[in-house]
């Protein structure tokens, strides 16, 4: 049977609003992501032009049929319903369920304090996304997508700068908060306003 390596990472855990984003990665086992996406690393530390690039060539890859991903959102409402650890477990259980994988055929690596389903073969890894390719790139497209739908956002709720900021904590966006009162898309368990 193949053998594949899932790589998941999130973006977008901290904002005061917005989603958050798993990002989750196919590579049949022996994939070099490395030599395929030269200079993968963590998406905070790529600029917005080179995160934009290798998603670019991750859609590629997909095309070609040599790796696939799959971008999932919780919405603010889900993590204020089941908190942080919840709704990325909503969201990775819903990435695995539409890449169709066996748990029999992966191993499944995540950054930092992750968790895949139980039945998976999973290792977390501490820095992951700095450290483990497949894990960067997972972390890359789901920032980019996240952006994407950050800026969306913004033209539907104007009044908060979120094409600015993308939802997270800035004074800005407590002043905006603060004036207009949290929306819809806020997580009201994250907003403390003094």
């Amino acid at each position: 049977m193949a053998r594949f390596v899932i790589g998941i990472d999130e973006a977008g855990r901290g904002p005061l609003a917005g989603p958050v984003a798993l990002g989750l990665v196919v590579a049949p086992e022996g994939f070099n992501i490395a030599e395929a996406f030269p200079g993968i690393k963590d998406s905070k530390l790529l600029t917005e032009k080179k995160r934009e690039f290798f998603f670019a060539e991750l859609e590629k890859c997909a095309q070609a049929g040599d790796l696939q991903f799959s971008v999932q959102f919780s919405a603010a409402s889900v993590i204020d319903d089941l908190g942080m650890t919840g709704a990325i477990m909503v969201a990775i259980e819903r990435g695995i369920a539409e890449l169709a994988v066996d748990p029999a055929s992966v191993e499944i690596v995540l950054d930092g304090a992750l968790k895949a389903p139980p039945e998976f073969r999973q290792k977390t890894i501490i820095h992951g996304d700095a450290t483990v390719p497949i894990i960067s790139l997972a972390s890359v497209a789901a920032k980019v997508l996240r952006d994407r739908v950050m800026r969306d956002l913004a033209k539907q709720y104007p009044d908060y700068g979120l094409d600015i900021h993308k939802g997270y904590a800035t004074k800005a966006h407590y002043a905006a908060i603060a004036a207009h009162g949290p929306s819809t898309i806020h997580r009201h368990s994250f907003i403390h306003l003094t």
